[in-house]
């Protein structure tokens, strides 16, 4: 919880006061993590890269880790029906557990947001191997979510002890790294996390958006957008708004039973190459009406892609001041609709896409009027 004393001060004062050098991986925890592991291999080109279970001497749970570009994902289930870990997954379905944050100091970023007033989940504590010592300490955030600090500049190994290397090939789809992460919060709490990211860890907000900017005739959300100092972090937070019927996060937070991570955005360097890999391995992605393209050229200008490779493919484009991006929203990843995930472009823009929100949830509200959601 934030302390009270905190709240008052202004967005501007002890910004980034805690050094965060990378988003050090995301960890899943699911049903089954290998046929999950199998999914982000074959289907978005991650490479298995480390794995720990019954074989290295970890009785509790099965963990395979994957990499694309500097994505590094983390994939586990636990081997008993009584192990936190299943019951994590029973409650919410897949999803993500841990938002890992790379640090040069564990103690120092633990001393400084829980001072601020962070709730620890564990002190700082040392794992040791051949390979070194890897540092960790781990604070709650929105709800079952942790974010875990990581120092590994005394660590060589794979990833962790108890992880052993593996080398499968794996044909990358272009992920390249997390552009952002989504967090959907109930009703009235987005304030609350915004206040957190700010007095907590020393975040600055980005970005904002009303329901008036994200809305349509049906739903609406609220969204702010907080990043650390360096910008390597950002983490957009939404909690729904009134609307007629069922807005997508409150859909999110009824299936999901909780808050939690509602989407990861990961960059590539060629979107169209990107989704067409993806597409080909059987990724679905949310499709706009058809007359989102017939302004499309009148609304962002001259793009260097092809519009007609644009519209094909499904891409959403959006410009500001600084440049465009192209972005693009899959279907949920599982069978409850909650987590999915974003592929993004960046041209110069450093937005989140504010003039495609009305034709990108007005997809979404077709997709949750077929589930019986809206």
């Amino acid at each position: 919880m934030v302390n009270a004393e905190l709240t008052s001060r202004p967005m501007t004062e002890e910004a980034d006061f805690l050094k965060i050098n990378s988003i050090d991986h995301l960890h899943w925890w699911v049903g089954n993590a290998k046929q999950t592991m199998y999914y982000w291999w074959k289907a978005f080109g991650f490479k298995p890269v480390a794995y720990s279970g019954l074989e290295t001497g970890n009785r509790r749970f099965a963990s395979y880790v994957m990499e694309s570009g500097t994505i590094r994902f983390v994939i586990s289930s636990a081997y008993r029906p009584t192990d936190e870990m299943s019951a994590h997954q029973m409650m919410h379905g897949d999803g993500v557990k841990i938002v890992a944050l790379g640090v040069d100091d564990v103690d120092e970023a633990y001393k400084a947001t829980t001072s601020r007033g962070a709730q620890g989940a564990w002190t700082p504590r040392e794992e040791k191997d051949e390979h070194g010592i890897l540092r960790t300490a781990a604070i709650h955030t929105y709800g079952e979510v942790l974010h875990v600090f990581v120092d590994r500049s005394d660590y060589n190994g794979v990833f962790a002890p108890g992880y052993r290397a593996l080398d499968y090939a794996a044909e990358s789809a272009g992920l390249a790294a997390v552009d952002h992460i989504v967090g959907n919060v109930e009703l009235g709490k987005m304030n609350y996390w915004v206040n957190f990211y700010h007095q907590v860890m020393g975040f600055r907000q980005l970005q904002g958006f009303s329901d008036d900017d994200i809305s349509t005739e049906y739903s609406a959300l609220m969204s702010k957008v907080m990043a650390n100092g360096n910008g390597r972090v950002k983490f957009p937070i939404n909690e729904p708004a009134d609307g007629k019927k069922k807005s997508q996060i409150e859909e999110y937070l009824d299936y999901y039973v909780t808050p939690g991570v509602q989407h990861i955005a990961m960059a590539t360097g060629d979107i169209i190459k990107t989704v067409r890999d993806l597409r080909s391995r059987g990724i679905e992605f949310l499709r706009v009406p058809d007359v989102y393209y017939d302004i499309l050229p009148g609304r962002v200008g001259d793009i260097k892609e092809d519009f007609e490779t644009i519209k094909e493919l499904g891409i959403l484009v959006d410009k500001d001041d600084e440049g465009y991006l192209l972005q693009i929203f899959s279907r949920p990843l599982q069978d409850r609709p909650t987590a999915f995930i974003e592929v993004i472009e960046r041209h110069g823009s450093r937005g989140f896409g504010v003039g495609n929100f009305k034709a990108l949830f007005e997809a979404i509200e077709l997709e949750q009027a077929k589930r019986g959601n809206l």
